[in-house]
């Protein structure tokens, strides 16, 4: 997969969560992370979608490959223009949620990948960066 491989996924439909875990997987395939790897990654990527979708109602998930001299990565940013996120501390502890769910999404998507970055602001929407990196010579 070439470096400057990337690309984006509308999310405005519950089957588009599909269509982001179908994408991230052959992304990830494709830059030959192992399998452990390809479902930590996919079920991130799984995750952040269905919040975007359950709690903004649409967002996109942008996509591209990370190169270093010693690594390749992927990076997943997930952007909503939804009601936002008060108090980004409370969304980080594993439990916690707002819609009467599990509350596992965002810690355990930071739990999974190597980067987990966070952005919100409340009435102007969300947006979370997530990378995981494979060493170049395994």
């Amino acid at each position: 997969m070439s470096a400057d491989a990337h690309g984006e996924i509308i999310i405005d439909k519950e089957i588009d969560i599909i269509v982001v875990r179908k994408t991230v997987r052959d992304v990830a395939a494709k830059l030959n992370f192992g399998i452990t790897d390809v479902t930590r990654i996919v079920t991130a990527a799984s995750e952040l979608a269905r919040n975007v979708f359950l709690y903004a109602g649409s967002g996109v998930m942008k996509w591209r490959v990370l190169n270093s001299s010693v690594a390749v990565g992927m990076e997943l940013i997930f952007i909503d223009h939804g009601p936002g996120i008060a108090d980004l501390e409370q969304v980080m502890h594993e439990g916690y949620s707002s819609s009467g769910g599990l509350g596992l999404g965002l810690p355990g998507s930071r739990r999974l990948m190597d980067e987990l970055e966070i952005t919100s602001q409340v009435g102007k929407g969300t947006t979370v960066t997530i990378k995981k990196w494979r060493r170049r010579y395994q």
